[in-house]
């Protein structure tokens, strides 16, 4: 076997089919979000404006959020010391789930590394407690609950997305008597539509059905509290076992579930991915802790972010853009074209200073490539115009608004 061809053969097909991703070299300047700097290809640092952070709202430059980890960091050092169950609870994190319980109004709530690890290991968890369990899942639902529901080793039924018939038709099908989990997302990131909740738990308990939602893209920034969607639409009650990141409009680093503390305490005992590796560092629980509670009580920056991402969405319609309709705060624009997709990306990088990575597949199908701006709350107006004048420009210079308006 000739290794080294395997991979290059791999990477090869990447670059043909022009979906090699690129990471570019990059810092965020403090207290001047979302302006950075960019390393790669330039004599020296490049000011450039970030487009396409999940740091919605701009919570990872907060001074709140960075004098909590500043005090942590000399109040009890780096990191966490291991695992929970080993290490015990740094009184962070108890802190921080008990305002994350209280945001969902929950039961309880348990700390992840990361919101990939909370999708993966509640999922495969639950379904192997659960006999017989069968997960249904929203086609759209992101990677790593994909990945929690193939590593369950669990029967699964995907239904299309948001259609509660196609839904209603596989729980039908199944033996009442089979415990059943829906899984589903509040907010889509690449298509910016939301699930119909509250319709999903009428079936749910039509269907005696458990039911699990991702909420990684909208808490923070939605519900007067910033509990998300559930929060906004009052159906956090019905929802059996919300999920959330710390890394998006908290601003920091994490995940979690929030549940009835019978169903936390399960996930706790029985979670591989929960119990065999270190817990996260004190001085970003701290910081999380610190964001968590100022966004409970200002929707200063929510209800800025909101405003933005509609002021984005109707510059890039008047000016003839493909922007497609979203109902929140992400604002995609169509390509259809993962090798011109790069090329946006690549000349707003180098001759506008502006950064948004392309989306490609697998993260969303063939011929549906395209770029997904997140504008926040210190988007200014300004920005806006000139990266729709820049957008408008490039699209003219491809020939890509003809055949995109076709």
């Amino acid at each position: 076997m000739n290794y080294d061809a395997v991979f290059d053969k791999a990477i090869d097909r990447l670059h043909a089919e022009g979906r090699y991703r690129v990471f570019i070299d990059i810092l965020r300047n403090k207290g001047a979000y979302p302006n950075a700097r960019c390393f790669a290809g330039h004599n020296g640092p490049k000011p450039i404006t970030v487009w396409c952070s999940n740091d919605y709202l701009g919570m990872g430059q907060h001074p709140k959020v960075t004098a909590a980890m500043e005090e942590a960091l000399h109040d009890v050092g780096a990191g966490s010391g291991g695992t929970r169950n080993i290490g015990g609870n740094t009184h962070y994190h108890v802190e921080l789930e008990s305002e994350l319980a209280d945001l969902h109004d929950k039961g309880g709530a348990l700390l992840f590394t990361s919101g990939y690890v909370s999708n993966d290991a509640t999922l495969s968890t639950l379904a192997k407690i659960l006999p017989g369990c069968i997960i249904y899942s929203d086609e759209l639902n992101h990677a790593s609950m994909i990945a929690g529901i193939r590593n369950a080793g669990c029967e699964k039924r995907v239904w299309k997305h948001n259609d509660l018939a196609h839904l209603e038709d596989l729980l039908a099908a199944d033996d009442p008597e089979t415990p059943k989990l829906i899984a589903f997302e509040s907010v889509y990131s690449m298509d910016g539509d939301v699930a119909p909740i509250a319709a999903i738990c009428d079936l749910a308990d039509k269907y005696n059905a458990l039911t699990y939602c991702d909420e990684v893209h909208a808490v923070g920034m939605y519900g007067a509290r910033g509990g998300g969607i559930t929060e906004r639409d009052g159906v956090a009650h019905r929802v059996t076992i919300i999920e959330g990141t710390l890394g998006k409009a908290f601003g920091v680093m994490g995940g979690y579930i929030a549940a009835d503390q019978r169903i936390v305490d399960v996930i706790r005992s029985y979670a591989p991915g929960f119990i065999f590796t270190t817990s996260l560092s004190p001085v970003l629980v701290a910081g999380v802790l610190a964001s968590v509670k100022h966004l409970k009580a200002s929707s200063e920056e929510r209800e800025a972010q909101q405003a933005h991402a509609a002021m984005l969405k109707m510059l890039m319609a008047d000016a003839g853009l493909p922007v497609m309709h979203s109902e929140t705060h992400i604002v995609p624009l169509m390509v259809g074209d993962p090798v011109k997709a790069k090329k946006i990306s690549d000349i707003l990088l180098a001759e506008y200073g502006v950064y948004v990575q392309p989306i490609n597949y697998p993260t969303v199908p063939r011929g549906t490539e395209r770029l997904r701006f997140t504008p926040g709350p210190f988007h200014d107006e300004a920005m806006m115009r000139e990266l729709t004048a820049a957008l408008a420009e490039i699209w003219d210079r491809l020939e890509l608004r003809v055949a995109q308006a076709a």
